[in-house]
């Protein structure tokens, strides 16, 4: 007798992903994987593998002091693979292998990379892998010519490619350990070339493929933008430049008070891109000042745009709801932007992310201050830094126990496949009964 499991479209790649999580974390286990030629921990191998696919810098392991050159391989792939989407990558194979892709394909490749139309998918997902391939390879050549010089040709080229496909999917993972553990991109805070590079590789890799190609195709030509893309490039410009001036207010007299003016912009600039997610730093997060630690929580829980390789709620929740608010104070009964009406649907969706996102967020940090012996601001931290695919920590991740460690790796795993996404694939299909309650008004605020 056979059973025929009928997975749904949500519940397919939550389970890929899962599948190459653990395989990954097996891989990571083995003694070739490690400098020292011994075992890793299971648990500190599937945080690990979790981390890079789902593209978040939290490393319980200084990557380039722990890991060999092929555990350091296939941590980078897997941030490739994570990054980029792995419906995306099968879907190239199979255009490769001259293989007919289905409707059923079609619809998860939509499904796992937020396009909203099957028309023309494979040809523009085919286009926006080109671009991404053209984006990564133009970093890592300018990375590898500051590098090269510094550290050899060869492993000046490997730090080139490990660190743009790093920055650009937003993973925030180094191997810059050669200069002290955990020390992230400290050593080049004063090199503009490299800071500049990476914060634009963040950027491009957080503002959505569908974005890249609509930049491509129209070039500048703003009004020519899709609606999505408007608002994409709109808050994230916004949410830069305020970041921006903020950090170097905050800071001008705290950590960058011993940099030149010009190194002090360029940090402050660094410091408003990376925790919209990109996890890396070139000041020590743990010496910020506690407004500048605020405003880095409030940047890492919006995050960057939907259909990317970036985490948080997305800048386009975030403009959701300003509009819905705006309306609430305006009484008016649509919500326009850019000339165009938006769906009230949309906003009910944006609020019910929200709303997840704090509960889980709340949920974890309760269960850390529980656990683990650390400050609720350490705890909070960790645990936004973790639902949005940040990366960034106050220097805690190393110290989580094993209950830490696995709260983590769910808000990592949830805020990289998407809440939503998750809640719907461990939900059972439900048929809302043919009634209609009687209406009744609450008190509200």
């Amino acid at each position: 007798m056979s059973i025929k499991l009928k997975l749904s479209y949500t519940q397919i790649i939550t389970l890929v992903f899962l599948v190459l999580i653990i395989f990954g974390g097996l891989l990571l286990c083995l003694p070739v994987s490690a400098k020292n030629g011994e075992w890793t921990p299971f648990i500190n191998a599937i945080f690990t593998s979790t981390a890079s696919l789902c593209v978040t810098g939290l490393v319980v392991y200084d990557t380039w002091t722990h890991w060999s050159l092929f555990g350091q391989v296939l941590i980078l792939l897997l941030i490739q693979t994570g990054g980029i989407g792995i419906m995306t990558i099968l879907t190239i194979f199979s255009v490769f292998l001259k293989r007919k892709i289905g409707l059923h394909e079609r619809q998860l490749l939509a499904q796992s990379t937020g396009l909203m139309s099957l028309s023309g998918i494979i040809r523009l997902i085919i286009r926006i892998v080109t671009i991404i391939f053209t984006i990564e390879l133009i970093g890592a050549i300018i990375l590898s010519l500051r590098f090269c010089p510094q550290m050899g040709f060869v492993k000046g080229l490997w730090n080139g490619v490990f660190h743009s496909v790093s920055a650009f999917c937003n993973a925030g993972i180094d191997l810059m350990g050669k200069y002290g553990k955990f020390s992230s991109l400290t050593t080049y805070a004063g090199d503009t070339t490299v800071c500049l590079t990476i914060a634009l590789l963040i950027v491009l890799g957080g503002i959505g493929f569908v974005v890249l190609d609509d930049i491509i195709i129209h070039k500048f030509k703003f009004k020519n933008y899709t609606l999505n893309s408007k608002i994409a490039l709109s808050v994230s410009g916004i949410l830069i430049l305020v970041g921006w001036l903020l950090f170097y207010v905050f800071e001008t007299n705290g950590v960058l008070k011993n940099l030149p003016t010009s190194e002090k912009i360029i940090a402050a600039l660094f410091q408003s891109i990376t925790p919209r997610t990109a996890g890396f730093d070139t000041v020590h997060f743990t010496n910020l000042a506690e407004a500048s630690v605020l405003l880095s929580l409030v940047l890492m829980f919006i995050g960057g745009s939907s259909g990317s390789t970036a985490g948080g709620i997305k800048t386009s929740t975030l403009a959701i709801l300003f509009l819905s608010t705006l309306n609430s104070f305006r009484k008016t009964r649509s919500m326009i932007a850019f000339r165009r009406k938006l769906d009230d649907k949309t906003a009910k969706r944006a609020a019910a992310i929200v709303s997840i996102y704090m509960i889980a967020i709340i949920s974890a940090t309760l269960i850390l201050c529980a656990t683990e012996p650390f400050s609720m601001k350490e705890a909070l931290f960790e645990s936004v830094s973790a639902i949005s695919t940040v990366g960034l920590t106050l220097g805690i991740t190393t110290s989580l126990s094993i209950v830490g460690k696995i709260v983590i790796m769910i808000l990592i795993f949830a805020g990289r496949v998407g809440w939503i996404t998750l809640l719907l694939a461990l939900a059972k299909k439900r048929i809302d009964p043919p009634i209609d309650r009687p209406m009744e008004k609450i008190l509200i605020g």
